[in-house]
């Protein structure tokens, strides 16, 4: 298998052994599912069922931030507590994933399960000389990291502009350094506080994949990513803090979903441009969402449009109608072992199908169950 490396820029081999270990960037549950995260998930999904087709074992863990400036931020708007907002939440969104065909996660752990460990491990990146305090706040320096800015290959510039975009304070006074980012900081006074060396407060938005990447996953994984638009800040700063701490690399292959646009714009719960994928599934049958979404390839940005799930339901009826057998298998595994090409392998079981050769095994690479009627309300 060879798979797109984000931090060389290049397709590479994706060489592992018999255990695949793999982490990918879960939901700040404070609303709907929405199809830009059903993409990420659908081709962490779809990797793992070629990685098991190909006698792999895969453990994928997907955490659940449930405590941060936006969902602490939304629970104060609708005036509940956080956690009642992120239990509802999580339980949509686990609905979402069934309905989906989601393969279960190894581990869905929650950022508030991992103070302990995240306070352990802001010591550490403390005690190697990485980080600072400064007004009951702990900052990693990123001068210290020379390899800060590798992953995204961006330049300084787009740093801070992306940085001042997606959460990072860079007017922050305290700051060595406008890119400097936060671990530990001061609570305000209506949000929750633990305890800490440095002073009450709450975990900084990196920092718990870090913690818990470890602590689920051990020292180096072989396969991190998430949405295009955690490359940075996110993920260069996990990674920074994270090596700075084991002094061991965090990543063997970085893979990211390109952006789910709507009305030009990338698909975010910020924008509010949404497609969710209950009201969806209130409409189509799951397959017929699946499709639409896996008949696109993960690095390529693409819009919605009304058009897509018509489409994608006349796809199903047929691949349902060519019955049962093994017919585009080679060429689905050939695509998919191929930088995770869906489109090819769709395309491959579409040829198959009009032949009249059944396709269900090639359909099931997909996360596709042909042997079923389709539903009565799709299409």
């Amino acid at each position: 298998m060879r798979l797109f490396n984000t931090a060389s820029g290049q397709i590479e081999p994706f060489e592992v052994g018999p255990r695949v270990t793999m982490y990918t960037c879960g939901i700040t549950p404070y609303d709907s599912t929405h199809l830009g995260h059903a993409a990420t998930y659908l081709s962490y999904d779809v990797l793992q069922r070629r990685l098991r087709d190909l006698g792999h074992e895969t453990l994928c863990v997907r955490n659940i931030t449930d405590v941060d400036d936006s969902i602490l931020g939304k629970a104060r708007e609708l005036g509940v507590h956080y956690l009642d907002l992120a239990a509802a939440e999580v339980a949509r969104f686990n609905r979402d994933m069934v309905t989906l065909g989601m393969i279960p996660s190894y581990s869905e752990p929650r950022a508030t399960s991992a103070i302990a460990d995240i306070r352990g491990f802001i010591g550490m990146v403390l005690d190697r000389g990485f980080a600072y305090q400064a007004g009951g706040a702990v900052y990693f320096e990123v001068a210290k990291s020379p390899k800060f800015g590798t992953i995204s290959g961006y330049s300084r510039e787009q740093m801070l502009e992306f940085a001042k975009e997606r959460g990072g304070n860079i007017d922050d006074p305290l700051k060595r350094d406008p890119l400097d980012f936060i671990l530990w900081q001061p609570s305000l006074e209506d949000e929750p506080a633990w305890e800490s060396l440095w002073g009450p407060g709450r975990p900084g938005w990196h920092i718990e994949c870090s913690a818990l990447c470890l602590r689920e996953l051990g020292t180096t994984i072989d396969l991190h990513g998430g949405g295009a638009d955690l490359i940075f800040p996110h993920h260069e700063c996990e990674a920074a803090q994270s090596e700075a701490a084991t002094g061991e690399p965090l990543v063997r292959h970085w893979m990211h979903q390109a952006m789910v646009r709507m009305d030009g714009e990338k698909m975010s719960k910020s924008l509010g441009n949404l497609v969710f994928v209950s009201d969806l599934a209130m409409q189509f049958d799951p397959r017929t969402i699946r499709l639409g979404v896996v008949s696109h390839h993960y690095r390529d940005s693409w819009e919605w449009n009304d058009h897509l799930m018509g489409e994608a339901d006349e796809r199903v009826r047929a691949w349902v109608a060519a019955g049962s057998g093994s017919g585009a298998l080679d060429a689905v595994r050939a695509a998919l072992d191929e930088d995770l090409n869906t489109p090819e392998a769709v395309a491959a079981i579409d040829a198959a199908a009009a032949q009249g050769l059944g396709v269900s095994e090639a359909a099931a690479l997909l996360g596709v169950d042909t042997t079923d009627p389709v539903a009565h309300f799709a299409g």
